[in-house]
């Protein structure tokens, strides 16, 4: 018993296999150790990868909504490029979203993803698969005010600034152009305006001054005033025949909503006039348009002109105004044509360039819309252009334009808000 006693000393105070020991426990929390890391680097591998699914997914379907398409489809769509991913993912895609601080925005698209992942060292220990789940919100918001918008769709230019042009917007320029350049500034041009926007490119220019933002391949800029009603030209002999230097006691014509209109078959100002407040049909059946020659002086405040046909579609009206005209035309600050100066029908279809030109005592309050026609404005230095907006198929600005948006409170008209997809949530 005594000799037993003794080995079991010996063998206590014996450290010979310490180091062997201690190196078996160390292995065993060096594969622990090693095995978790791997775990957490796949983990959040996992968990990038299928954010990036969940963003993709939701600025691909906010687009689409933005466009008028489907955006479930657009979502599902760019969701199936990531299937190298994973293959077992659980889709939901709300739009409006029923949760974030987007709910119930039409204009927004939320996409949340999950998925089940059996992680290589963890599943050892573990009862159940862990499931990694990923959200995004994508929208259409707000961004920049433009007073001059371009409508071009297709490849052509739409907005072009030339020559020795002095254009200082106070605002920005936003052209739907798909084409390179979608917006071009050449010559000598100085333009201060911001941003400048397009659906296709805008190359770099030292014409655009210090602090512009120039956005390239953005999303197109909806029409302002898609909804605006065109007057008909009234049937039989409701026009009259034509506005001169001395206008005759003209027929008034009661139009929808109540209001009432003058109707003329052309008009032609050489001298001096002033005109009442209202609403100017101009008939361009015969050839009539909105002229105004180099010694004109028009005075016409709370005024709209609704250049139309009642005849083909390719004699709609126009506008030539002489660059030494003195204009002076603000438009109504109330009723349906609120804030418009000129509207000319959108069912013309030849493709003309109204001349919108005056001298340095002209002013100019309010939007020319012609969205199937192009606008070259000519403006001089020292004409007054506060609130002015130009929507058009495609606009070219030239000479000394100074347009701002600083006084439109209480005019019926305001800059045009653009609208861009990002990520919101």
């Amino acid at each position: 018993m005594l000799g037993f006693l003794r080995q079991l000393r010996h063998l206590y105070r014996d450290t010979s296999a310490n180091a062997m020991i201690l190196s078996a426990f160390a292995l065993f929390a060096m594969v622990g150790g090693a095995g978790l890391a791997t775990d957490t680097v796949q983990w959040t591998l996992w968990k990038r990868q299928l954010q990036r699914m969940a963003d993709s997914a939701a600025i691909s379907g906010a687009y689409a909504l933005a466009g008028g398409a489907s955006a479930s489809t657009a979502a599902n769509a760019e969701i199936a490029r990531y299937s190298y991913i994973t293959s077992t993912v659980t889709t939901t895609i709300e739009t409006p979203p029923t949760a974030g601080g987007y709910s119930g925005n039409a204009k927004a698209v939320r996409v949340v993803l999950s998925t089940s992942r059996t992680l290589p060292f963890s599943s050892l220990f573990m009862n159940s698969t862990p499931t990694i789940t990923a959200q995004a919100t994508g929208a259409a918001v707000s961004f920049g005010e433009f007073c001059l918008v371009s409508l071009e769709s297709t490849t052509a230019t739409g907005i072009t600034f030339q020559g020795s042009s002095d254009t200082r917007l106070g605002c920005g320029a936003a052209s739907n152009s798909q084409g390179n350049p979608a917006i071009n500034a050449s010559g000598s041009s100085f333009i201060i305006a911001s941003p400048i926007a397009a659906v296709g490119n805008v190359p770099v220019s030292s014409n655009y001054q210090a602090g512009t933002t120039v956005i390239p391949y953005a999303l197109p800029q909806p029409d302002p005033f898609a909804n605006l009603p065109m007057m008909a030209v009234p049937n039989g002999n409701s026009c009259n025949s034509g506005f001169s230097d001395s206008p005759q006691t003209v027929s008034t014509i009661t139009i929808p909503g109540g209001q009432t209109s003058k109707c003329f078959n052309d008009f032609n100002v050489k001298g001096t006039v002033t005109m009442d407040p209202g609403i100017y049909i101009i008939d361009g059946k015969n050839g009539g348009s909105f002229n105004l020659g180099s010694q004109a002086n028009i005075t016409c405040l709370g005024c709209v002109f609704l250049l139309t046909t009642s005849g083909a579609s390719s004699t709609v009206a126009t506008v030539n105004m002489n660059g030494g005209a003195t204009v002076n035309i603000t438009a109504p600050t109330s009723g349906t044509y609120a804030g418009v100066m000129f509207y000319q029908d959108r069912t013309a279809t030849t493709v003309t360039t109204n001349q919108v030109n005056g001298n340095a005592s002209s002013k100019f309050q309010g939007a020319i819309y012609m969205p199937k026609q192009d606008v070259q404005f000519s403006g001089s230095s020292g004409m007054n252009t506060h609130c002015l907006q130009i929507v058009s198929r495609r606009i070219t600005m030239t000479g000394n334009n100074a347009i701002q948006n600083d006084t439109c409170t209480g005019t019926g008209s305001s800059a045009v808000t653009g609208t861009q997809v990002r990520l919101v949530d």
